[in-house]
């Protein structure tokens, strides 16, 4: 259990906000979120009015103060509990992870995703999405699968394990800043629990909590399979966004692109597709499109009955960046508070799965912490050339 002094320095740790220039939340605001605004802006044939309101949120993301949803919006009222304090203010001066959520928010009030009209429930992200799947790298990782088939078990869940971890970098949100999601950086794990993790699973259920689509999604895909297959986990719950979110973030239409991948490939692929489409269709793998996985909040906030769910789980894994800052907090602790203070609040046993793209990181130890400054400065918090695997019972 954490001490008394642990839980004091997580309670007032200052929030991430995005007001120092050149700092990274400063640049996901400033340069990543109006270069998707292009992107998406000329990946669909919108109309005038449509393009009109995508211009619109690109001069207000740059100049602007924060507005509250307009009147027909659905979840207006929501929105504006949340966000009650934050509008009329700068972009940048409110903490980052709202804002950042609340871009994406608007950015699909802009294309007309909720709101009445033929571009309802069209996902703007959705050609990026199905890009990463027809891709050379994309095939190559499936065709891997058949020399893997052949190894011992063990080597097996550890090489599926660090797929679905280092998939992670596929993340699309770099890719379209132009800032390029692959770095040519050396990778290193720089907390590595997965022994602690392993012993967590106990033949039950396991939640897994989905992040980016595309290549990171197969191999979270292949890592359920592989649980259900071999008896690690008897039941597996897959959480997806409801709606499109960030811009990669796995939805129910990912997991059924992806599952139809993987069924049309040949080899291994081809057959963990089809055990995991009878999962499906046989209940031993579900998927959960909760609301709150569309907040701009902190898991310590999470409901009832989501909290009742992972409750009852042997082990809840939560995969990349945006529910790491989640489950954390998105604030500037020391890179040395540890894991198990921070979840501690986590109503069962939960591990991270997490390639580095923010500011935010725990459970490190000086030594580790001391040798990435010396080696990188600060850039290894962000590169998504580190990643980091922790647990706690």
């Amino acid at each position: 259990m954490p001490d008394a002094d642990s839980g004091r320095a997580t309670a007032t740790a200052p929030v991430i906000l995005s007001d120092v220039p050149g700092s990274f939340p400063w640049s996901v605001l400033a340069e990543r979120h109006p270069a998707l605004i292009r992107k998406v802006r000329d990946a669909f044939p919108y109309g005038p009015e449509r393009r009109r309101a995508l211009d619109a949120l690109l001069e207000n993301c740059a100049e602007g103060v924060i507005e509250p949803l307009g009147a027909g919006a659905a979840d207006r009222e929501r929105w504006e509990v949340w966000g009650r304090e934050y509008f009329g203010r700068s972009w940048f001066e409110v903490p980052f992870l709202w804002s950042e959520s609340y871009f994406y928010r608007q950015l699909l009030e802009a294309v007309g995703y909720f709101a009445d009209g033929p571009w309802k429930g069209v996902d703007p992200f959705r050609p990026f999405k199905l890009a990463e799947l027809d891709t050379p790298e994309a095939a190559e990782e499936l065709a891997a699968l058949d020399e893997l088939a052949h190894r011992p078990v063990e080597e097996q869940e550890q090489a599926l394990l660090h797929g679905s971890l280092w998939g992670n970098r596929a993340d699309l949100g770099f890719r379209l800043a132009g800032t390029g999601g692959e770095s040519s950086g050396v990778s290193q794990l720089v907390s590595d629990e997965s022994e602690l993790l392993w012993s967590l699973f106990a033949g039950g259920t396991v939640c897994v909590v989905a992040d980016n689509a595309g290549r990171e999604l197969i191999p979270d895909l292949l890592l359920i399979d592989h649980l259900l297959r071999h008896g690690r986990a008897g039941r597996a719950v897959l959480h997806v966004k409801p709606y499109p979110y960030y811009v990669s973030d796995a939805t129910t239409a990912d997991v059924v692109d992806a599952l139809r991948h993987l069924v049309a490939a040949k080899g291994a692929a081809h057959e963990a597709g089809h055990r995991l489409w009878s999962a499906m269709t046989e209940g031993r793998l579900t998927l959960r499109a909760h609301p709150f996985s569309c907040a701009p909040l902190p898991y310590a906030d999470m409901p009832r009955d989501l909290r009742e769910e992972f409750a009852g789980a042997d082990v809840t894994i939560l995969k990349g960046d945006l529910n790491y800052r989640r489950l954390i907090g998105d604030r500037h602790r020391p890179a040395t508070t540890p894991f198990a203070a921070t979840t501690a609040y986590f109503p069962g046993p939960v591990a991270a799965l997490r390639t580095l793209k923010s500011d935010v990181t725990v459970g490190l130890d000086a030594r580790t912490e001391a040798a990435l400054d010396a080696a990188e400065e600060h850039r290894w918090r962000t590169s998504g050339t580190h990643a980091l695997i922790q647990a706690r019972r």
